[in-house]
């Protein structure tokens, strides 16, 4: 495992975790916007597909994961990631939604992947922890 590293990595490797997450939501989810029609239930579904939203939570995983291994802080990681993607998706839903309902998707994203975020970098924290010498 890398070892904590300066104030300059942590500061560079917040914003690339941040512009990377939106990145993800760009990739996976920015470019479907139609909703499909199901004449058998008669209703609505989207705009995403299962796989787009898999595959994102995937990307988003893998990222932190990688932030994590490569030294950057569980806090600055785990916040980078969440502003990030939620502001991505935020401006992404404010270009299609016109009742305004966006600003509570948008309070849900971030909640969401703050919990989960914050979560995976606990659990990365405890598994650093335990392999640090003098553990145990």
């Amino acid at each position: 495992m890398v070892t904590k590293r300066g104030l300059r990595f942590q500061v560079a490797a917040a914003v690339l975790v941040a512009a990377l997450s939106a990145l993800a939501w760009f990739g996976w989810l920015g470019w479907d916007t139609e909703y499909q029609f199901d004449a058998a239930t008669n209703s609505y579904s989207g705009p995403y597909e299962i796989w787009q939203v898999v595959g994102c939570g995937l990307s988003l995983v893998i990222l932190l994961v990688g932030a994590l291994l490569a030294g950057t802080r569980e806090v600055a990681a785990a916040a980078a990631l969440t502003v990030g993607f939620t502001v991505a998706w935020t401006i992404g839903a404010a270009r299609t939604d016109q009742t305004g309902l966006f600003a509570v998707g948008a309070v849900m994203v971030f909640l969401g992947l703050a919990a989960a975020s914050g979560l995976i970098a606990a659990i990365m924290f405890g598994i650093r922890d335990r392999r640090s010498p003098g553990a145990g």
